[in-house]
């Protein structure tokens, strides 16, 4: 049973809960100013009833007595009019106008024929009569009634205007809910519909977005939502095109170097020398290394591109010196000048090493035999140090300098070279995931320098001394 009722609760919409919260407050509301307004008029008019009874019982305690032949009455027996009018005495009798009904008495009227009370005003619920009962001195008390129908006529007019006014505004509140619910629940059934053509159709355009209140914030926000997914889809569709188009080359030569090899090994069949085949193997080798390094290029770039917050303390100098050591393993054609200044940041040490390797790598690939790759680690005095790689071969086109650090982009001159084209669009990741830039321009000895630029701040360590001209071996 509660299970049955919280569901129908849950199936209730927002728009019909807005509604319902407005006539519920609405209702609240006007029920208790009708209430206060009911409670306040019934009070004015049951005073005036019984201030009207007080001065019209001091006008009949104070009228003479006339003699009707048989005794002597009150005055006010000739004017009684719209009243109940009589005189009580100590025992318990008591005496009226003749022609009309005796007002209703109850036995705290006697207290005050003895004048042990000043007055005792009641209301009798049988006859519908205000009793106002006061001393007449003598052992009597006057008594005089009167009707309290018109009243309660009043009151009853009064309490069903208040009704139907009130049930007026519960329905107009409930429109007007209605109406406000509709406006300003549309952006967020916009919102609902465009999440339901994204998830149906995997369309991302924006939705519509008016106005500047919270609503339209959250459209703003669910816009770049979508635009950042777009994005995203789109940089993988571009990956994934650029991959297979890489991927094509090698694949398309190992599958003709063993084709050939297979076809030397069927009978009848021209055999292949031994140089021949040493110039395969060689050839194959070559493409499954080019191959296994731009997959763990793909690998570290799709890493790269998922959200990761890295807050390990990481000291720069470690992580050049790692790099170097690797890239002087590769290179042995190559000298190595370095010059370093003591830097520590919060990032990933194995994503910097990865890029200053690749910068490295790079700066080799370019230099010729026996030239100088120069790396320096700097200080800039602003909260930031930047890692420069600077090589000594033919530099970079300037028609080629704005596009080095796109995925797969590769120049004429580098097309003949081994690579993936990934490694400096890897460097760019890097730098921007730790909130620094990678930039290229031209090293003073005629060659390309490329720049990482870190934000840190200084260690000193002692005993860190610097690898100075350094030659590979």
């Amino acid at each position: 049973m509660i299970g049955a009722a919280n569901g129908r609760l849950q199936r209730v919409s927002l728009r019909a809960r807005v509604t319902l919260l407005a006539a519920f407050c609405v209702a609240g509301a006007v029920a208790v100013v009708s209430l206060g307004a009911y409670m306040t008029v019934s009070q004015n008019l049951h005073d005036q009833l019984d201030e009207n009874l007080r001065q019209r019982s001091e006008a009949a305690v104070n009228a003479p007595k006339v003699n009707n032949n048989v005794s002597e009455i009150p005055g006010a027996f000739l004017a009684a009019g719209d009243i109940r009018i009589g005189v009580l005495d100590v025992s318990g009798l008591i005496q009226y106008p003749k022609g009309t009904v005796a007002p209703p008495t109850q036995p705290a009227d006697l207290d005050v024929a003895r004048g042990s009370k000043l007055e005792n005003i009641w209301t009798d619920t049988r006859t519908d009569f205000r009793v106002l009962a006061v001393p007449y001195g003598d052992g009597q008390a006057m008594l005089i009634a009167q009707s309290t129908k018109p009243l309660n006529t009043t009151l009853g007019k009064l309490s069903v205007v208040l009704f139907v006014i009130s049930g007026l505004g519960v329905l107009v509140a409930a429109a007007a809910g209605t109406a406000v619910a509709r406006t300003g629940l549309r952006p967020v059934q916009r919102l609902t519909e465009a999440t339901e053509r994204v998830a149906m159709t995997g369309d991302l355009r924006p939705i519509p977005v008016s106005g500047d209140d919270e609503l339209a914030v959250l459209s703003q926000r669910f816009n770049a939502m979508l635009g950042a997914v777009a994005e995203s889809q789109e940089r993988q569709r571009r990956l994934v095109a650029d991959a297979g188009h890489e991927l094509r080359t090698p694949l398309t030569s190992m599958r003709t170097n063993l084709e050939l090899l297979l076809a030397s090994e069927r009978p009848d069949a021209p055999t292949l020398s031994d140089e021949d085949k040493a110039e395969i193997n060689a050839d194959v080798r070559a493409q499954l290394d080019e191959l296994t390094t731009l997959i763990g290029d793909l690998v570290e770039l799709a890493r790269e591109d998922a959200p990761q917050v890295v807050h390990e303390p990481v000291d720069l100098v470690e992580v050049v010196e790692r790099a170097l050591d690797r890239a002087k393993r590769r290179a042995s054609d190559v000298h190595f000048a370095v010059e370093v200044e003591q830097w520590s940041l919060l990032g990933d040490s194995s994503a910097l090493e990865r890029a200053v390797l690749n910068l490295l790598d790079n700066a080799v690939k370019f230099s010729p035999t026996g030239g100088v790759v120069r790396l320096t680690l700097k200080q800039l005095g602003d909260g930031s140090a930047v890692v420069e790689v600077a090589d000594s071969g033919p530099g970079i086109a300037d028609a080629d300098l704005p596009h080095v650090f796109e995925r797969f982009y590769r120049s004429s001159e580098a097309r003949t070279l081994p690579g993936s084209g990934l490694g400096l669009a890897i460097v760019k990741q890097v730098a921007e995931r730790h909130g620094g830039m990678a930039y290229v321009g031209k090293a003073p000895e005629g060659g390309a320098m490329f720049t990482l630029r870190l934000p840190g701040r200084p260690t000193p360590v002692p005993n860190h001394s610097a690898n100075a001209d350094q030659v590979s071996h």
